[in-house]
């Protein structure tokens, strides 16, 4: 047509107002292009939209983004609120774009599961994944680049549709179960069974730990003595991966486990809900990742708050991110030396 070529001419760039077509400030060649499609929306396949009229060389257009073969998707379809971060919304965005080629016989499982449940996973295992698609033996998986294809035993897993993202995956607690098989460490299997188990602040948990223990003893899969080390380990009230690696080390240094997520309320008034304590000592421990430091008005939050709790009286010990996860000593040596001061 036409209109596409002309705005094709216009490099993707804001056509002037009035010409030909009376284009109006801040519509682009790409919206053009969307503008004038049938709705077929926010994920289709190729194969659709042809039946639909529109030609493949309009599909090979920049308009839509192709994250796989025979997939268009629109720019930042993924629209719904949750905790993810923004790795964590292109994976998904890539596994809904992947939904719209896909038969009632697959699902998400793993990491691509764990994502839309919110289970916290280390940065490494997210950046990059492919999506991860199941379904029961013995069917077999469509080979698809980009894609890590699982045959499940269908004793091993049940299938359930994800409420916000809409994406049919392996229930919270077969996921779990699932991410034992390629997590390697095991605070992070602790981790990501938390989340399952956490009643802090939500509604209502993402799994039970008698949920959690029937996958465990649903039959044999890879990581079932990781599973059943980590159980007992699971808690309630962690709401973050740091937060469960800094109460797993602190145990595992021999300390007693603190507090997680403890409400500080003194003379009736609340002060603060800190990551750990051991409120008969009177100690906070409290974790600092990088978003407090990109974020001025939370670390200025931050900073009162620990002033308003040592001067009610309360130690704060800080635990920094290399701290945690490279060199714990460092901040087990602070968190010693105030139980002693305590003691």
């Amino acid at each position: 047509m036409r209109w596409a070529r002309c705005a094709q001419d216009a490099g993707g760039r804001e056509p002037s107002t009035g010409g030909a077509f009376g284009l109006r400030p801040g519509r682009t060649a790409r919206t053009l292009i969307r503008m004038r499609t049938p709705d077929l929306g926010p994920y289709f396949t190729t194969r659709d939209a042809v039946r639909r009229g529109i030609s493949r060389a309009r599909l090979r257009s920049s308009a839509w983004d192709a994250p796989f073969y025979g997939v268009r998707a629109e720019p930042g379809a993924l629209a719904v609120e949750g905790e993810w971060g923004d790795v964590e919304r292109e994976h998904l965005h890539r596994a809904r774009a992947l939904q719209a080629r896909q038969n009632d016989a697959l699902f998400n499982t793993h990491v691509t599961a764990a994502i839309a449940w919110g289970m916290p996973l280390p940065m490494s295992v997210i950046d990059g994944a492919r999506i991860d698609l199941g379904t029961f033996s013995p069917a077999r998986l469509p080979r698809i680049v980009g894609v890590n294809g699982h045959e499940v035993q269908p004793r091993l897993a049940s299938v359930v549709t994800e409420p916000r993202t809409g994406l049919r995956v392996t229930s919270p607690a077969s996921t779990w179960a699932m991410l034992a098989s390629m997590l390697r460490h095991p605070y992070d299997v602790v981790a990501a069974g938390d989340a399952a188990v956490r009643t802090w602040r939500v509604d209502e948990p993402l799994a039970t730990v008698e949920q959690l223990q029937r996958a465990i003893d649903a039959g044999r899969r890879v990581g079932v003595g990781m599973l059943r080390e980590a159980l007992p380990r699971l808690r309630t009230r962690s709401a973050s991966r740091p937060e469960s690696w800094m109460r797993l080390i602190i145990s595992d240094a021999g300390l007693p486990e603190p507090e997680s997520n403890h409400d500080v309320i003194e003379e009736g008034a609340r002060l603060a809900c800190v990551d750990g304590a051991y409120p008969g000592l009177k100690i906070a421990i409290e974790y600092g990742g990088e978003h407090h430091l990109k974020d001025p008005e939370q670390w200025a939050r931050d900073i009162r708050r620990y002033e308003e709790l040592e001067a009610r009286g309360w130690i704060v010990v800080r635990v920094t991110k290399a701290e945690l996860f490279g060199a714990p000593q460092v901040f087990l040596a602070r968190l010693r030396r105030a139980i002693a001061r305590r003691s």
